[in-house]
C-alpha cells in the first residue's frame, strides 16, 4: 500500500489533518526565521524607551513579547485538535466496524477490518500532526519566557 492509499483509506479527517498540518509548519517556520533574538528585541525595546518609568518600561517588555508570540496560538490549537481528529476518526471507524457486525455477522473477519484501518490510520495522522506542533509550541514559548526576562533584567536593571 502506497502513502496515498493510507492517506484515502483514512477519508476527509486524514485529509484534515494534511491541511492543518501544512498551516501549522508554515507558522513555525515563519516563527523560526522571524522570532527575534533576545539582543535583537534588547536593542528594539531600548530605542523606544526614554526615561520612563520602571514600571512602563515593563509594560513595554510585555508588550513586545505579546506581538512576538503572533502564530502561536494556531500552533497550539493544531497540537490540541489533532490527537482529537484522530480519536474521532478512531470513533467512526469502530462504529463503522460494528456496523459491518451488525449486517454481516462475525464469520469473515475482513468484514470488519476495513473500520478498524481507519481507526488506526486517524489516530497515526493525529499524533503525527500534533506532536512535532507540540514541540515547536513549547520551544517558542520558552523562547519568548527567556527573551522576557532577560529584557526585564538588563533594561530594568539600568534605572
Amino acid at each position: 500500500m502506497t502513502l496515498m492509499d493510507y492517506i484515502d483509506k483514512g477519508g476527509i479527517l486524514v485529509y484534515i489533518l494534511i491541511f492543518l498540518n501544512t498551516i501549522g509548519f508554515t507558522i513555525i517556520f515563519w516563527k523560526f526565521f522571524t522570532l527575534p533574538r533576545r539582543d535583537t528585541m534588547i536593542k528594539r525595546i531600548k530605542n523606544k524607551i526614554d526615561l520612563e518609568s520602571k514600571s512602563s518600561i515593563t509594560s513595554q517588555i510585555e508588550y513586545e513579547v505579546k506581538k512576538l508570540e503572533a502564530g502561536l496560538t494556531y500552533i497550539k490549537n493544531i497540537a490540541t485538535i489533532a490527537p482529537l481528529l484522530g480519536l474521532l476518526g478512531t470513533v467512526i471507524g469502530v462504529y463503522k466496524s460494528f456496523e459491518a457486525i451488525t449486517a454481516k455477522g462475525l464469520g469473515d473477519p475482513t468484514i470488519f477490518s476495513n473500520g478498524i484501518a481507519i481507526a488506526l490510520i486517524t489516530t497515526i495522522a493525529g499524533l503525527i500532526v500534533a506532536i512535532p506542533h507540540q514541540i515547536a509550541y513549547n520551544h517558542f514559548i520558552s523562547m519568548l519566557d527567556i527573551i522576557e526576562l532577560k529584557a526585564k533584567k538588563e533594561i530594568v536593571g539600568l534605572n
